[in-house]
């Protein structure tokens, strides 16, 4: 987890969340990439933008009935950015996917509620953002109801949830870097 470890939170909510995700990496090693590891694992995302980054892709969630970013299981995969990738392309369809950066762009930790014979957990999210030019390909799966691409700024009218208004913004900081 040397990614993680060089991870700059720039929030407190993500300084306690690198420190949670330190410590169940430490405490449970490879079992933390597995959904066996009931009470709490890794997923990884990834938030999908524009080159210009004043659009974002948004899905709304089947069995969350939410507007999130595309994402899932490690399923005992430790490269989170390949998990991110994945997970993308399976949800999104998407294979023109241009990684922004070498380094996590966003970390949560969130809890997921029972589902059938899953109890509730949570997901140690380690998030990663990719540049996509040609979202007309966009599709999505069986995990999905819907698909958006937003204007960045209109993304509060469909999601309230606080990583997903942070990453938002630090979207608007990628694109004062330019």
């Amino acid at each position: 987890m040397e990614i993680l470890k060089h991870y700059e939170p720039q929030s407190e909510p993500e300084k306690l969340y690198k420190s949670q995700m330190l410590e169940l990496h430490e405490a449970k090693g490879q079992l933390a990439f597995l959904r066996k590891s009931l009470n709490a694992h890794f997923t990884a995302s990834a938030w999908i933008i524009n080159p210009e980054t004043d659009t974002v892709l948004l899905i709304q969630h089947k069995k969350l009935n939410k507007w999130l970013q595309p994402g899932g299981h490690a399923d005992g995969e430790v490269n989170l950015e390949k998990v991110a990738r994945k997970e993308a392309f399976e949800e999104t369809g998407l294979i023109n996917l241009q990684l922004a950066s070498n380094s996590i762009f966003d970390i949560d930790i969130h809890l997921i509620p029972k589902n059938n014979q899953v109890p509730e957990h949570q997901h140690y999210d380690v998030r990663f953002v990719y540049f996509c030019r040609n979202t007309e390909e966009t599709q999505i799966n069986s995990e999905s109801i819907n698909f958006q691409w937003l204007n960045i700024e209109d993304v509060k009218k469909l999601s309230n949830e606080p990583s997903v208004l942070r990453m938002v913004e630090k979207s608007k900081s990628i694109l004062d870097e330019k």
